[in-house]
C-alpha cells in the first residue's frame, strides 16, 4: 500500500496542487491512525493501518518535489540529508515513545494520542509556500490519449496470467515432497509470478511509448498519461536507469539488514528481546540522522567540483560500508558489534540526499513529483519486498547468519550500479537546464 500509494500521491503533484497533497496525505494518517484505536476486527484493523501506509507515502515524493524548488542548485542534497534525517528520527522516536504509551495506556488509546496531532500539522501543511506557480495552458487543444480496450489489456497481461498458472502449477507439485526447506514453495511461486508481472509491464509500457503522447511540461493530459510520461521518461534518462536499479539493491540491503537486526542480536549473540532493542535502537538512530546529514552536505560539496559529485557521494557510503557490514555479521562481541552498526548505518545512509538530489538534477520540473513516486514503488516493490523474504528462505535453509551475509554484497552492487551514472549525469542535467522554466 505504501509503494502504491507513493506512485499516485507523485502523479497528483504534479496534476493538481502539492500543499494539498501534502496536507491531504498527513490528514488521512492521522485520521486513520486515530480511528484504528477504535477498530473491533481484525478486517477493520487492516484496512485502516493499510490506509494508513497511503496516507504516509503521499508525504514523500510531494515533499521532496518542493524541496528541490526551494533548493534549485546549492544545498539541494543538503536539503534532501535533513529532510531524511527528519524521517529517521521520527520512525526511532515512534518506535520507542509508541512503547511507552502503549504499556501506560494501551495501544488503542496511544494511537489516539499519536494520530489525533496531526490533523493540526495537517492545517500548517495546507498553508505552505509553493515555490512554483502553475499556470493555466493559454491554448486548449485536444491531446492525443492512449487507447485502451479489454483485447490489449488481455494481450499485455499474457505474461502475467501464463506466470500465475505455472506458479501455481509448481507451488501443487512442490506440496508433493515432505523434505523441502521452510516457504521453500512460497518463495517459487513469488519468484514465477514476479518474472510475469514485470514482463508484462514492460509490454505495457513499450505499447504505451508508441503512441505519441509525450506533451509540455506545463500541463499533464490526465492520470494514465503522466503515468505513462513518468515511465517514458526514466526509460530516456539513463541517469535514471542507474538510479532506480542503484537504488532497488542498496534499499534491499539497507532495509533487510535492519529489518533482520533485532533476530539476529537474539539468535546469534544471546541478547533479550529488549537487549537489543536498547543496544540498535539508540545506535540506529544517531547513525541513520548523521549519515543522512552529511551525506548531502557532502553531495554538494563534490557537486562544487564536478557534475558527478552527488553521484559518487551517493554511491560511496555502500562502496564503504558493504565491507564493513561483512566485518560485522563476523564478529562475536556486543560491543564491536554495536560499533560498526553504528557506522554501518552512517554509510548506508548517506545515500539518502545525493541520489535524491540527482533524480530532481535529470527531470523536468513539472513531472518530478511522479517520478520521485514511481522512484520509491519501484525501490520498495524490486527491493526491499523480495529480499525480506529471501533473506527469511535462506535463513531457514543455511541460518541468519549466512543468510544476512549475502546483503553486503547486494549494497556493494547496488554502489556500483549507481557509478554508472557518472558518465550519464551531465548530459542529462545540461538537457533539463535547456528546457524553457
Amino acid at each position: 500500500m505504501f509503494s502504491i500509494g507513493a506512485l499516485f500521491a507523485g502523479v497528483l503533484s504534479d496534476l493538481s496542487s502539492r500543499r494539498a497533497v501534502l496536507a491531504g496525505g498527513l490528514a488521512l494518517w492521522s485520521a486513520l491512525t486515530a480511528l484504528g484505536g477504535a477498530v473491533r476486527t481484525y478486517t477493520q484493523l487492516f484496512l485502516s493501518r493499510g490506509l494508513v501506509g497511503v496516507g504516509q507515502s503521499a508525504y514523500l515524493p510531494a515533499a521532496q518535489a518542493m524541496l528541490a524548488d526551494y533548493f534549485p542548485t546549492k544545498g539541494r542534497a543538503q536539503a534532501m540529508g535533513i529532510f531524511w534525517s527528519g524521517l529517521a528520527l521520527g520512525g526511532v522516536l515512534a518506535v520507542y515513545l509508541g512503547g511507552m504509551l502503549a504499556t501506560s495506556v494501551g495501544w488503542r488509546t496511544t494511537l489516539v494520542i499519536i494520530g489525533l496531532p496531526g490533523l493540526l500539522f495537517a492545517v500548517f501543511m495546507g498553508r505552505l509556500r509553493d515555490p512554483v506557480t502553475r499556470a493555466a495552458p493559454a491554448v486548449h487543444r485536444p491531446r492525443p490519449r492512449l487507447q485502451f480496450s479489454w483485447m490489449a489489456i488481455w494481450r499485455a497481461a499474457m505474461p502475467l496470467w501464463g506466470s500465475l498458472l505455472l506458479a501455481t502449477a509448481v507451488f501443487g507439485f512442490l506440496a508433493l515432497f515432505v523434505d523441502l526447506p521452510p516457504n521453500a514453495d512460497i518463495a517459487v511461486f513469488g519468484v514465477i509470478a514476479g518474472i510475469g508481472a514485470v514482463w508484462s509491464a514492460f509490454l505495457w509500457v513499450r505499447r504505451a511509448l508508441r503512441h505519441p503522447h509525450f506533451f509540455n511540461i506545463a500541463g499533464p493530459a490526465d492520470l494514465i498519461d503522466e503515468m505513462v510520461r513518468a515511465a517514458g521518461l526514466v526509460l530516456r534518462t539513463p541517469t535514471l536507469i542507474w538510479l532506480f536499479l542503484g537504488g532497488a539493491l542498496t534499499t534491499a540491503a539497507m532495509n533487510s539488514l535492519v529489518a533482520w537486526a533485532t533476530s539476529y542480536l537474539q539468535r546469534e549473540l544471546g541478547m533479550t528481546l529488549l537487549e537489543a532493542g536498547r543496544q540498535i535502537g539508540p545506535i540506529g538512530l544517531a547513525g541513520g540522522i548523521l549519515g543522512s546529514w552529511s551525506g548531502g552536505r557532502l553531495g554538494d560539496w563534490m557537486m562544487d567540483r564536478f557534475p558527478g559529485g552527488r553521484v559518487l557521494a551517493g554511491s560511496l557510503g555502500f562502496l564503504v560500508g558493504a565491507p564493513l557490514c561483512s566485518w560485522m555479521l563476523l564478529v562475536e562481541s556486543r560491543a564491536l558489534f554495536g560499533a560498526l552498526f553504528f557506522v554501518v548505518v552512517f554509510c548506508y545512509t548517506c545515500y539518502n540526499g545525493p541520489v535524491a538530489a540527482v533524480l530532481f538534477d535529470v527531470v523536468p520540473r513539472g513531472i518530478a513529483a511522479t517520478v520521485m513516486g514511481a522512484y520509491i514503488f519501484f525501490i520498495h516493490i524490486a527491493g526491499d519486498a523480495v529480499a525480506l523474504p529471501v533473506v527469511g528462505a535462506l535463513s531457514d535453509r543455511f541460518g541468519l547468519r549466512p543468510a544476512l551475509l549475502s546483503l553486503p554484497m547486494v549494497g556493494l552492487l547496488g554502489g556500483v550500479v549507481l557509478l554508472f551514472a557518472l558518465f550519464t549525469v551531465r548530459r542529462d542535467m545540461d538537457r533539463v537546464r535547456s528546457l524553457p522554466a
